[in-house]
């Protein structure tokens, strides 16, 4: 248990570096995931193939995890996309909101009854971005597309806890990104058409950036947070994944001086959604505690 939130962890603090990479990459939210979902397959297939962790499967079994793939995608686009459309801050707080997305899909979906303490701390998070959205209205584009985002990340998560039971993480991963990849680039000709680009290859930083995206926040990161999953709940996983505003507002602060946008209901916003993640991770080391034996 020690090791699954040690791996959680860690995989988060690398999290809280994609948004920070969006904003540096200078590319359009489309072409951004479009290359990184490219060179996290082609260096996922090199190293499992090395490694010989990369397991043929059935094709039932590769349209199912493919289709979880084309779930993470879609979270991807809209995340970058809030990004864009408002800074770093907004959209890595909007992210937050996955835990209330997983608290009502989670038992949707697995048939379990719903849990009311989850709903509860769930809603402080979601006090907290209607502060923001209610204060800082220049952004409310970019929050709409933050909260489809945290809806899709919320999927992704409750899925994948299912597909970790039945496959390995090495397959799961390259699997899901590689179909993911294959969708996003059907749909590139339409999207390209109704957002043009100047040029469709990055400039040489942002290939730099991308490859630190890719290799980093993508392979490893999911690696870690799949392995967790083993172990603890999607909800206290998506929730653990609350604390990548902390990182990437602070580099945000320190980067792109973005405390001189943002307006005070920000940060009323941001301490309810703290609340939220401490009052939940109070809970979980009370559960934890009375589930191991005393000696």
């Amino acid at each position: 248990m020690k090791k699954a939130f040690l791996q959680l962890h860690l995989s988060v603090f690398l999290a809280g570096f994609t948004g920070i990479l969006g904003k540096l990459i200078t590319m359009n939210e489309g072409l951004l995931v479009w290359y990184r979902l490219l060179f996290t397959a082609v260096t996922m297939y090199v190293l499992f193939r090395i490694q010989g962790k990369l397991k043929r499967l059935p094709l039932p079994a590769i349209l199912r995890i493919g289709g979880t793939g084309c779930v993470v995608m879609l979270h991807w686009l809209f995340f970058y996309g809030s990004v864009k459309y408002a800074n770093v801050s907004i959209a890595v707080v909007c992210f937050s909101l996955t835990s209330l997305f997983t608290a009502i899909f989670d038992p949707l979906i697995n048939r379990r009854r719903f849990d009311k303490t989850e709903m509860l701390l769930s809603m402080l998070t979601l006090a907290g971005i209607l502060l923001i959205f209610h204060f800082d209205t220049q952004y409310r584009t970019g929050i709409i597309l933050g909260i489809f985002s945290s809806m899709f990340c919320a999927l992704f998560t409750v899925f994948n806890k299912r597909l970790v039971v039945k496959y390995d993480t090495a397959s799961i991963t390259f699997y899901e990104l590689g179909v993911g990849f294959v969708g996003l680039s059907l749909l590139m000709p339409f999207y390209l058409r109704a957002f043009p680009v100047e040029s469709f290859l990055p400039s040489a930083m942002d290939l730099v950036y991308l490859l630190i995206l890719a290799w980093f926040c993508t392979v490893l990161m999911y690696n870690l947070s799949m392995n967790a999953l083993k172990k603890i709940s999607a909800f206290t996983v998506n929730l653990c994944f609350n604390l990548e505003p902390l990182y990437s507002i602070i580099l945000a602060f320190i980067l792109f001086q973005e405390n001189k946008l943002l307006q005070g209901g920000f940060y009323a916003g941001l301490g309810l959604i703290l609340l939220s993640v401490v009052l939940q991770m109070l809970r979980v080391m009370r559960q934890h505690r009375r589930s191991v034996p005393s000696a």
